[in-house]
């Protein structure tokens, strides 16, 4: 398997490197220090997985994230155990996500060889911030009272839980958004700020305001919370007058 190890920390990346190609069927084809770097050397070595960290200077992990999944299984591995950055790095389509001080070196390797067969990989930290998002989507459409008669059921049938991903594709067709558009009103769902998407778009910051303007016109939203609830279908539906 060859593996690209992207993190700023060149201690951390050698400690990577050397535990990785000491299992014997891991080879490391290249080291980068930020996701710009990451995205070109991905492009030339063709890695079949990304060992990528969140916070690094330039372009983070999470700006570079939507092109790297297009070229590789990208496993973040990072200090970062925050429930919207896991959420986030997941929207964006990370396989997997270890949060240093929460896995040994065996499971580290089985990480790697899951998220190249296509199996999600999660430490604990990142499985309990994925339960919380879906618990709060629930709640969120959960409006009838609790009734004492049903203790220890389902009050809800579970398709009215909406899932955390997987909606902007319907949405791009109900709002008109071009592709480019709707790349980017992914990007603001999952939480990042204009500076990270001009990073992850390789566009200007103005050029990201512009395309922003026009998607909260076709979304008819002022903000980038109303924008997303219209993107993902969680806004509340229109209250209809009483005749």
């Amino acid at each position: 398997m060859k593996v690209l190890v992207a993190d700023d920390n060149p201690v951390v990346r050698a400690g990577l490197t050397a535990l990785l190609t000491g299992a014997g069927d891991i080879d490391v084809v290249a080291q980068a220090e930020n996701g710009r770097e990451a995205y070109e050397l991905a492009e030339l070595h063709r890695p079949d997985a990304v060992l990528l960290d969140v916070r690094m200077p330039g372009v983070d992990g999470l700006a570079a994230l939507p092109r790297l999944v297009r070229l590789a299984p990208v496993l973040m591995l990072t200090y970062s155990g925050e429930p919207e950055t896991v959420r986030g790095a997941l929207r964006l389509g990370a396989r997997g996500y270890l949060v240093h001080g929460e896995f040994g070196a065996g499971q580290l390797l089985d990480a790697v060889r899951d998220v190249v067969r296509g199996r999600a990989h999660l430490t604990p930290t990142a499985a309990t911030a994925v339960l919380e998002g879906f618990q709060e989507n629930a709640n969120a459409y959960d409006t009838d009272p609790p009734n004492p008669h049903l203790s220890g059921t389902f009050g809800k049938p579970l398709s009215r839980v909406q899932p955390l991903v997987g909606q902007s594709a319907s949405g791009r067709g109900r709002f008109r958004l071009s592709a480019r558009e709707a790349e980017i009103m992914d990007l603001i769902a999952s939480g990042m700020s204009n500076h990270q998407i001009a990073a992850a778009c390789f566009i200007s910051e103005k050029t990201v305001k512009n395309h922003i303007n026009r998607i909260f016109a076709k979304l008819h939203s002022t903000t980038r919370a109303e924008a997303t609830a219209q993107w993902l279908g969680t806004a509340p539906p229109p209250v209809q007058g009483v005749s």
